[in-house]
């Protein structure tokens, strides 16, 4: 059996996260969670940026222009639709 892993080290890296507004509560925490673990894993606060756009609708689009225009290593979208 093999097995291949990877590292979790996010140094260096610049990341986008895109949130909801609709359903607050929920995004909210996704979206915190998202933060901290981004930090565990070695991700400067200063490299990380937080969007929030009105609804689902808005989240690829968002995504889209981050990756055209920032030097964006990844972006990661919240909605509250599971």
């Amino acid at each position: 059996v093999m097995n291949l892993q990877g590292t979790l080290n996010g140094q260096n890296l610049r990341i986008a996260i895109v949130t909801a507004r609709f359903n607050d509560f929920i995004t909210e925490r996704l979206l915190g969670g998202a933060h901290d673990c981004l930090l565990r894993h070695g991700v400067s606060a200063d490299a990380i940026d937080s969007v929030r756009v009105p609804g689902a609708f808005e989240l690829p689009l968002t995504a889209l222009k981050l990756a055209q225009s920032l030097s964006q290593a990844g972006s990661l979208l919240f909605d509250d639709n599971a």
